[in-house]
């Protein structure tokens, strides 16, 4: 895992515990020494991050469907990451919006709920293998709980200057 990687997943790690922190002290529950009092119910909590999920569904290369959760906020980028799927070649630039490596294809009624296009992201659309009108990059699709139950194409093969041919054979 490349330190940058390593970096992104400390940082939501630390933004958890200070979003909990927080929500804590508004609640009450921080003692004064600022440990947590016996009466926080850890479960609670848990649950409340566990309904924030949003179901995406990729199709793979393969054509086999994959389910997974990911976080409001997170880019599917992202969410491929944290789940450790397997879609070779995806995210190259881990999410610098410096290839078109994670190159996904939605239904019109999806496309049409994920925001506005950046110039920036066309160009770097510009140059995916496959491309529609439908087409995204994964880096730049952010969920939210009005994505519930997405499905992401993977394209069939990728353009990767990492790789010497392509492997879409």
């Amino acid at each position: 895992m490349s330190l940058l990687m390593a970096l992104r997943r400390l940082a939501r790690v630390r933004f958890g515990e200070l979003s909990r922190r927080t929500a804590a002290a508004a609640a009450g529950t921080l003692s004064s020494g600022g440990g947590l009092s016996g009466s926080r119910s850890f479960t609670a909590g848990t649950r409340t991050l566990r309904s924030d999920k949003v179901t995406i569904n990729f199709i793979n290369r393969d054509g086999e469907k994959i389910t997974v959760k990911g976080s409001p906020g997170d880019s599917l980028l992202d969410v491929v990451i944290n789940e450790d799927l397997d879609f070779d070649g995806f995210g190259a630039c881990e999410g610098t919006l410096a290839c078109s490596t994670c190159h996904l294809i939605f239904d019109e009624e999806v496309y049409k709920k994920l925001g506005r296009v950046t110039d920036e992201e066309l160009d770097m659309l510009d140059l995916a293998y496959g491309l529609t009108e439908t087409s995204r990059l994964g880096c730049q699709v952010c969920l939210t709980k009005s994505l519930e139950g997405i499905v992401a194409r993977v394209p069939e093969s990728v353009t990767d200057i990492r790789q010497s041919k392509d492997e879409s054979a």
